[in-house]
């Protein structure tokens, strides 16, 4: 095989690789950018229908205060426009339809939202009570703090499922802390209009993806190029790829720690990181998109965003782009849901989502002209969705390793990030600062 030598590698060409290559690149570095895929973008993956209708199978939106990534879509010039609202949400709260949140689900939220306040995002170990929160899973949790147990498996529904993709007996109580101390709160989390929902990008976000790529130096991003072995030691690294062997100073893993661990390292990596990487699975929640004609909700005076207290859908969400030319529900089963959904054979699926979308939309729900799924969990070089999360112990056993350099190996990705951890806005975070550590090394 042949060798090409430069200043660092890194793995993976999703935001965070793609934002510390460019960081290094200004910087005068010589970078090679390696991802497995024949794109880039990473959790980002846009698709278009036969008619021209876009559809953003991965990750999709933005917020007015994710910095990193308004400044990113200012630089490239990409359009957004804002999430869909042409009239009122549907609340399924145990069958009944209702006009707001009952006042347990708020308090419920509201003293989650007090308890994260109080979460050093850079630490989260250090917590006086860290090992009680950490110990603890957010089920465990919302059993204590009510009985009301329709709210409580809202709550779960809503934090757990939408935020983290995971039951809520999967999640510490520490973990989904973490997660909104990084953020401005449930409110900005769930909220379209000024929220984490707020706009999308024209193009979808894998459109950023490309033009970053295409603005860094010729000769550095290489596609199809999965890495299978990293060889460190103080003088630096051999990186070996299905195409080639790499050398470099330094090294940044910009990939899931799902996809990090499937990497042969030589010598092994340091136990705490390793013990680290087994703790941190990726979330499992499935995204599917229901293709209309029309916008048939909105003529009910309904916007579209449903969110439901029980049944297979957690929440749905207006996904037209504004010229169309066809209409989209998007919809997000997360958890156990999200697993059954799987266990049924692709007609089964289409089925069971359009059945629920018709008990909350009406008949002309299942009359989907077009019905699109992808299952991020089966995708090679990811394996799950939205992003990884410790399980249940990991942060205060294992957290002090998760941005921590190996020798020369350092790590990047959307959950090393101490803001927004598990969005774009993190992704980019984290390989600026990635990148910065590297600097800081004599190469």
């Amino acid at each position: 095989m042949d060798r090409r030598d430069v200043d660092v590698v890194v793995v993976g060409a999703g935001f965070a690789g793609l934002a510390a290559a460019h960081r290094l690149a200004e910087a005068g570095r010589r970078v090679a950018l390696l991802e497995a895929r024949d794109r880039v973008g990473g959790r980002a993956l846009s698709r278009t229908l036969a008619d021209g209708t876009h559809l953003d199978l991965g990750g999709q939106w933005v917020g007015p205060t994710q910095y990193e990534m308004q400044k990113l879509i200012a630089r490239y010039g990409v359009a957004t426009y804002p999430t869909p609202e042409f009239g009122r949400a549907v609340i399924d709260y145990e069958g009944r339809r209702l006009a707001e949140m009952p006042p347990e689900v708020v308090r419920l939220r509201a003293e989650l939202d007090r308890l994260s306040r109080g979460v050093p995002t850079d630490a989260p170990w250090e917590h006086p009570e860290a090992r009680s929160l950490d110990g603890q899973t957010l089920a465990s949790w919302l059993a204590g703090a009510t009985g009301d147990t329709a709210a409580a498996r809202t709550v779960a529904r809503q934090t757990a499922g939408a935020l983290l993709s995971l039951d809520a007996g999967d999640a510490s109580l520490l973990e989904t802390l973490f997660y909104l101390a990084g953020t401005e709160g449930l409110d900005v989390l769930l909220g379209f209009a000024g929220g984490a929902q707020s706009h999308r990008l024209a193009g979808g976000p894998q459109a950023l993806a490309e033009r970053m790529a295409d603005a860094l130096p010729a000769g550095t991003v290489f596609l199809g190029e999965p890495v299978r072995r990293i060889e460190h030691g103080a003088g630096g690294a051999v990186v070996r790829t299905d195409g080639g062997r790499y050398g470099a100073a330094a090294v940044i893993i910009a990939v899931p720690a799902v996809i990090a661990g499937h990497i042969d390292y030589d010598p092994p990596l340091p136990a705490m990181r390793e013990g680290l990487t087994q703790r941190m699975a990726a979330g499992y929640a499935l995204k599917t998109h229901a293709v209309y004609r029309e916008p048939f909700w909105r003529d009910l005076g309904l916007s579209g965003v449903s969110v439901s207290s029980s049944g297979v859908l957690t929440e749905t969400v207006d996904n037209t782009p504004p010229d169309g030319p066809s209409a989209v529900l998007a919809s997000f089963a997360y958890g156990a849901d999200a697993h059954r959904l799987r266990a049924e054979t692709p007609d089964g699926r289409r089925l069971a989502v359009l059945s629920r979308l018709a008990g909350l939309f009406g008949e002309q729900a299942l009359d989907a002209v077009e019905f699109v799924e992808f299952d991020w969990l089966a995708e090679p070089w990811t394996r799950g969705c939205f992003s990884g999360h410790l399980a249940p112990g990991g942060w205060t056993g294992f957290g002090r390793a998760l941005r921590a350099p190996a020798g020369v190996l350092h790590w990047a990705g959307t959950e090393t990030a101490t803001r927004w951890s598990g969005y774009f806005d993190g992704a980019v975070q984290s390989g600026h600062r990635a990148a910065d550590e590297v600097m800081g090394l004599d190469i």
